[in-house]
Order: structure tokens, then sequence, then C-alpha cells
């Protein structure tokens, strides 16, 4: 078995040389890395753009919704503010039916009525009779049941043998 020892110090390389023994040893590696750091940005940019589309797909698909829906928000408006009115109608029209409905119970039937007039505030009319004790009977009635904050009886007339009597009655509160 033969040795060979060599005792003879090797030459130091010039920097040519060291650039060239570092591109052939080291730089395929930093090249191989580069590439995959480029090829996983380019992976997460390919990854950021289909995001992107996704969004401004699901954008304009709301903007869509909301253009569809403001015909008909528009028209639940109207729904809504025409079935308000619809309640206030039948509100005062159930007011005027129990006004009207209280005052025909009560009313006596030895007395006429000329004249009826029944607005939101309440009732204005005119009884005929020809036994005043009937007025004052109508009266009391009206005050004892206090359907009527405010019950006036206005000067009564007498034309021939028929007494003519005008009432006010405002403010129906009959639960």
């Amino acid at each position: 078995m033969k040795y060979k020892i060599n005792l003879i110090q090797e030459k130091e390389k010039d920097l040519t040389g060291k650039i060239i023994y570092f591109a052939l040893h080291y730089l395929r590696y930093i090249l191989v890395v580069t590439q995959i750091v480029v090829i996983a940005v380019f992976f997460y940019r390919f990854k950021i753009d289909q995001e992107i589309i996704d969004l401004r797909d699901e954008l304009q698909q709301k903007e869509e919704i909301v253009a569809v829906s403001d015909p008909l928000l528009s028209e639940a408006q109207v729904v809504d503010l025409k079935t308000r009115e619809v309640k206030e109608i039948i509100g005062r029209q159930n007011l005027f039916s129990r006004m009207f409905t209280y005052i025909f119970t009560i009313f006596p039937s030895s007395m006429r009525v000329t004249r009826l007039e029944m607005t939101d505030s309440g009732i204005t009319f005119e009884g005929i009779t020809t036994d005043p004790s009937i007025v004052k009977l109508l009266l009391n009635k009206l005050n004892s049941d206090k359907a009527f904050t405010k019950v006036e009886l206005g000067s009564i007339r007498r034309v021939e043998n028929n007494f003519y009597c005008p009432f006010k009655l405002s403010g129906f509160s009959l639960k």
C-alpha cells in the first residue's frame, strides 16, 4: 500500500478563481431557493387576484339585490302609509259609529231630530219636542253617563207648541 503525502502548500486562488468556485458550488443553491420564492410569490399573487375577483362578484351581486329590492321597499313604504291611513279612517269610523249608536240609544222616542252634525270633535244636533221635561231628562242622562266631556244645551226656543233645543256634545270617551 502506497500513500502519497503532499507537503507543498496549495497555491492561493486569485479572485476570479474564488468567484468561479463560488459560482459552481453555491450559486446554484441560491438560484434554486430564489426560484422557489419567486414561484411561491407567483402562486400567492394568483390567490390574491382570485379573492379580489370573488369579492367584486359578491359586491356586484349585492348591488343587484339592492337594485332589485329598492322598488319593493318603496312600494312597501307606500303600502305602510296607506295602511296607517286606513287604520286612522277605520278608527274615526268606529268613533262615529260608537257616538251615533250611543246618541240614538239614549235619545228619547218622544223627541225628533231636525239637524245633526257629527265631527271628530263631537256632535251638534237640534231636537224638537212638545214636552220640556224630555229635554231635562236627556240632559241629565248625557251628564250622568259622562260619555262626552262637554255637554252644552243652547237656548231653548218655543215655536207654537214645540220646543227647539240645540245640543252641542264634545270629547266623546265612552269605553
